[in-house]
């Protein structure tokens, strides 16, 4: 090919072949150094052309008329707008603040204050997105910063909130203030919606550490350890979970030994595996920690025990006999500083072994009023329920922020229309779409419910509700969270590709909130104690012939309930038919259970063997237990209103979480509670739940009390938040 070296002649070149598609773009300055390759450009450019006359008419002069179209003029069609859903969805039928004050449960005042005050401070990150007037201010962590950074941000946060008088009376208040401890639990529920490594840096140092004190401790500590913790002056941690050992407390392998020639404790890791692993607060910030550790006395295991240490002085260095290392960065959570810790035969008085459960006498005799082993550390350790109780609780508030923006979003983002020339159709219009969330937005307001039940029973705990308390909490703990997971996962999906910006909140909670499936307890561990606890309470039932008492296993005392062959809508949707069948499905997983559980004995394996082999029908008992639980906790605030569009919509609610519940259940299907035909109707009843849910849809959300900008910005005028003038506050 030859390339014309006359510049006139290539630029008629250029411009013939890219005029009519490219809007007569200017040419290059120079000639393209490979003139193959620009003709064969040129050629394919015409090939796009349609043929053109050569006789081509000069322009019309200036007044001319202008040359009738030989074809119809193309007209440009108006630009998205957005249309706020508090316009579009019309007035609410119920009136959302009466929702959101059964959902919180309490302290809504108390929220709103500490909401306002991370809003109105600098530290908490405020920006500002949207081009148009004065757009709108959302908080959030800077997920851009370093890890260093975060735990720095993270720490001067904790400043700022106890300046502010947020802290006072968590770990001084007097015993029995559950108004106290109510606002408590709401100041930290209100922490975690704004950032999970606030909310977990401040409980590492008040409800594991602090906790450790007040329950493990006698006043000695009390006295000596409380005030200066809630004023961080102490900054603690908490000194349990091993390399080798997280779930099992029991096989920990750190050792302590008493020296009675000078009164102390010597506490030493004597392998790697026994290195403290996972330890909030210990890789920069804590001074102190405690330390679980085996007991060794005369050459006797007197089991797992825990005692005070310092590890940092006044000015930050790290003592002797003490390695910390950095657990390095993490998918979530980097604002939070886990360390590892070493201790090479660290010294600690014999004052500072937490002594209310068992104590060392300074001449060294061991003394403890709880005799039995295994009940001493059951006692030892029924204080840390508050963690899983705590999880729980503050796992559905991330599944409502989740669920409060994708809602918003698809009630303003528009797709394809249905008809021609007719207008695209919003998000939560298809049906298909109210699948996804609407079910999701009924097991929220049913968990919001259970751990709400969850939280009274923490608060009026007895020495006799602890065992109770520890299955409730591992069997809410896992399943809320697995749920909130799956919602998260479902709600990023719904808002497309605007759900994997850091931004709008989503794809980065499901990051940050991912560690609650695994810490505090295995999930899949906590759902096999669940099991092996009702297990235990039936056995016991049926050795002494007695009632079942309690967990709210009544139920199985009654004779067995019976199911209608045919469900119709009306008998679906009835607490009646919807109890009867949890509770079905409860009692006969149960006895499988235990009847599977017995013939493996009867083949010569023993209890514990046993056990772990029946695992499928523990999983699903734990979860018909858990589900059957949630279930209650709705329909006792249901039928705790007074009749009004309120309880209409909580039924409706009720009916989606039992329904869905169903649906999902296979072992409703697979035991036979279900046939084949009812399992289709339940489908088909959900569909129409879907869609008379719909219209409650942004009343719903809005009840969940997450303050706007607590939100993301697809969740209000998305299009102004993404102009070109719209400050570039990108996280």
């Amino acid at each position: 090919m030859n390339f014309p070296t006359d510049t006139r002649a290539f630029d008629k070149l250029y411009l013939s072949a890219v005029a009519d598609h490219l809007e007569l773009l200017p040419p290059p300055p120079n000639p393209n150094p490979n003139p193959d390759g620009f003709v064969v450009i040129v050629l394919l450019l015409r090939s796009l052309q349609p043929p053109r006359r050569r006789d081509r008419a000069p322009p019309p002069g200036p007044g001319a008329p202008a040359a009738a179209s030989t074809a119809a003029a193309i007209e440009a069609a108006p630009c998205l707008r957005y249309t706020p859903p508090e316009l579009s969805e019309g007035p609410p039928a119920f009136e959302p603040r009466e929702l959101r004050r059964l959902l919180d449960g309490h302290g809504v005042a108390e929220r709103d204050w500490l909401f306002r005050a991370m809003e109105e401070s600098p530290l908490f990150c405020p920006r500002r997105r949207g081009g148009s007037g004065e757009g709108r201010v959302f908080v959030a962590p800077d997920y851009n910063q370093t890890k260093e950074q975060q735990r720095e941000m993270t720490m001067r946060r904790i400043g700022h909130l106890k300046s502010r008088g947020v802290f006072e009376g968590w770990l001084t208040a007097a015993a029995g203030d559950d108004e106290a401890e109510m606002r408590k639990l709401a100041f930290l529920e209100c922490l975690g919606i704004y950032d999970h490594s606030l909310a977990i840096k401040i409980g590492v140092h008040f409800f594991l550490w602090g906790a450790a004190i007040q329950f493990f401790g006698t006043k000695r500590h009390h006295d000596k350890w409380l005030k200066d913790t809630e004023d961080y002056v102490v900054k603690g941690c908490f000194a349990m979970t091993e390399l080798g050992h997280g779930s099992n407390v029991r096989g920990i392998e750190t050792i302590a030994t008493y020296d009675k020639s000078n009164g102390e404790f010597v506490i030493n890791t004597p392998c790697e595996s026994a290195q403290k692993y996972w330890i909030g607060g210990a890789a920069n910030h804590a001074t102190h920690t405690v330390i679980f550790a085996q007991l060794h006395m005369d050459g006797i295991n007197q089991g797992v025990h825990a005692f005070i240490a310092q590890i940092r002085d006044v000015e930050g260095n790290i003592c002797p006999n003490v390695r910390i290392a950095d657990c390095g960065h993490k998918i979530g959570l980097n604002g939070v500083d886990n360390g590892r810790i070493w201790f090479d035969n660290i010294r600690v008085p014999r004052e500072n072994l937490l002594n209310s459960v068992a104590d060392v006498l300074p001449y060294g005799q061991y003394v403890s009023s709880i005799k039995d082993p295994d009940q001493r550390f059951a006692a030892f350790l029924a204080p840390l329920t508050f963690g899983r109780v705590n999880i729980a609780v503050n796992t559905v508030y991330m599944s409502k922020i989740g669920l409060a923006i994708a809602v918003r979003y698809a009630l303003t983002r528009r797709a394809f229309a249905i008809t021609p020339n007719g207008p695209e159709l919003l998000l939560l219009d298809y049906p298909s779409h109210q699948r996804r969330l609407v079910p999701l937005l009924a097991k929220a307001c049913a968990m919001s419910f259970a751990a709400n039940y969850l939280k009274k029973m923490y608060l009026k705990r007895t020495p006799e509700s602890n065992k109770a308390i520890h299955i409730y909490s591992s069997a809410l703990k896992a399943v809320l969270t697995w749920q909130n997971m799956s919602t998260l996962q479902e709600c990023r999906e719904a808002c497309g590709g605007q759900g994997l910006k850091t931004e709008n909140r989503i794809g980065i909670l499901k990051s940050e909130y991912d560690v609650q499936s695994t810490f505090e307890g295995d999930n899949n561990v906590l759902m096999q104690q669940v099991s092996k606890a009702l297990l235990g309470e039936y056995l016991v039932a049926q050795k002494r012939n007695i009632p079942l008492r309690g967990l709210g296993l009544e139920h199985i005392n009654e004779p067995c309930p019976d199911i209608p062959r045919n469900l119709t809508s009306s008998i679906l949707r009835s607490f009646k038919f919807q109890t009867d069948i949890f509770c079905l499905r409860e009692r006969d997983l149960l006895k499988r259970y235990a009847d599977e559980v017995s013939q493996y004995q009867a083949k010569g394996e023993s209890k514990e063997r046993a056990t772990l082999l029946s695992y499928p029908l523990a999983e699903d008992l734990a979860r018909a237990f858990t589900e059957r639980t949630i279930l209650q906790t709705i329909l006792e605030a249901e039928m705790a209103l007074t009749p009004g569009p309120l309880k209409d919509v909580l039924g409706l609610m009720r009916s989606m979480y039992s329904l869905i519940c169903m649906e999902e259940g296979a072992s409703f299907l697979r035991y036979g509670y279900l046939s084949i035909g009812n399992a289709a109707a339940v489908r088909k009843e959900v569909m129409a739940l879907c869609s008379e849910i719909r219209p409650h849809a942004l009343a719903i959300v809005s009840s969940f009390g997450i303050p706007d900008a607590f939100l993301s910005p697809i969740a209000f005028d998305w299009i102004d938040a993404n102009t070109w003038s719209s400050p570039n506050n990108e996280l």
